[in-house]
């Protein structure tokens, strides 16, 4: 931009960034339908369903004055440290993925302190705690508000959080299949639950419902199933080249300890070079154990986004501390990641492995070089 623009210089981006008068809400929402619009174009080709898949992705900070930093996990790395955490939504269509919308995440202690907030430039309507779940829950509320056409939601997170299910089970039409942790409990038939009967004179009444069976773990359960149990899939094609992967599905029962009733639900079981397990809210009959390992298997091409926009597109090679710089500067990125999916999509025939990498390259050429390759414009 400073090199394209007249007159502009690093002063007048940073203006641009921080006090210029626009509203990154407003570009967010038309970057999430012009990414709508190219998808449906490549859904037509693929004759797969669209997925918004909802993941989080953290940036590393030094300072401890960066808008809703502090020392919390960040699954990118696997441990604790000075992290800005953000959620967001991608839409994906068989390999063709960009990311559309984000919400930065307030921890408790940035939200119950007004002057850090007012120091940040967060907006008063923004100085409140929300979980991740929430946040999520609120994308894709958005992205509904918007008309976007999506087939389902899936996700690496939140798929053992009960209160994002069950509030995605209200909005009408949703399917989503989300990441469980090997660790969840599920119970492979119907329970039913009761007050136990108190046991001797001493001790508590006992006044939690239980259930009348069981549960199991997840990582319990699939280690007593045989090969024969799964079936073997063509799902990811990468660099021209089809990875197989063992896929199970089965219908399963999920409680979150306090509902009157377990919710069914189907797990889907692939193994790979990882082990994953996701639920959905739509009975296993449905669907293949292809088809429900494509919608499982989404999630690797917005991982694969997350790296280009990292690596190619700065998303987190910035250097501002307020809210609305942030916030400004992620609208840039997903702009750029939406500029190389069409990028991508056109070059498809000719160019079928193009990588985000490439077609930087190449728009670099393009602009600072010969204008030999202008067939790569998607304008």
């Amino acid at each position: 931009m400073i090199k394209n623009i007249h007159n502009s210089d690093y002063e007048r981006y940073i203006h641009f960034l921080s006090v210029g008068s626009w509203s990154y809400s407003n570009v967010n929402n038309a970057t999430l339908k012009d990414a709508d619009q190219s998808l449906r174009t490549q859904k037509k080709i693929s004759g797969k369903p669209t997925g918004l898949i909802l993941d989080e992705t953290s940036h590393l900070k030094k300072d401890n004055k960066s808008v809703g930093v502090k020392q919390q996990y960040a699954g990118v790395s696997g441990k604790v440290d000075n992290y800005q955490v953000s959620v967001h939504t991608s839409l994906s269509n068989d390999s063709f993925c960009a990311l559309v919308d984000t919400s930065l995440f307030l921890p408790q202690e940035w939200a119950q302190n007004s002057q850090r907030c007012k120091a940040a430039g967060i907006p008063t309507t923004n100085q409140k705690y929300q979980t991740k779940p929430e946040l999520a829950l609120a994308l894709v509320k958005n992205a509904i508000a918007q008309g976007v056409d999506f087939g389902f939601v899936g996700g690496g997170l939140y798929g053992h959080n009960a209160e994002l299910a069950r509030a995605l089970d209200q909005l009408p039409g949703i399917l989503y299949v989300l990441d469980a942790h090997k660790d969840e409990l599920v119970f492979l038939e119907e329970p039913s639950f009761s007050i136990p009967p108190e046991k001797g004179s001493k001790g508590r009444t006992p006044m939690v419902r239980q259930p009348n069976i069981t549960p199991i773990l997840l990582q319990e359960y699939v280690s007593s199933l045989s090969d024969n149990n799964f079936t073997v899939e063509k799902v990811l094609k990468i660099a021209e080249e089809w990875k197989q992967m063992q896929v199970h599905t089965v219908t399963i029962w999920h409680w979150d300890g306090k509902e009157e009733k377990a919710q069914k639900r189907t797990l889907i079981t692939t193994r790979g070079e990882k082990l994953k397990f996701s639920f959905s809210n739509e009975t296993r009959e449905t669907y293949s154990n292809k088809e429900w390992a494509y919608f499982q298997c989404s999630r690797y091409w917005v991982e694969r986004c997350f790296d280009d926009c990292k690596n190619e597109l700065g998303m987190s090679g910035y250097q501002v501390t307020g809210w609305l710089t942030w916030q400004r500067h992620m609208t840039l990125v997903m702009m750029a990641s939406l500029y190389m999916l069409r990028m991508k999509i056109k070059a498809r025939g000719q160019l079928p492995i193009l990588s985000v990498r490439d077609a930087r390259l190449l728009m670099i050429a393009t602009l600072f070089g010969t204008r030999v390759f202008n067939w790569m414009y998607p304008y």
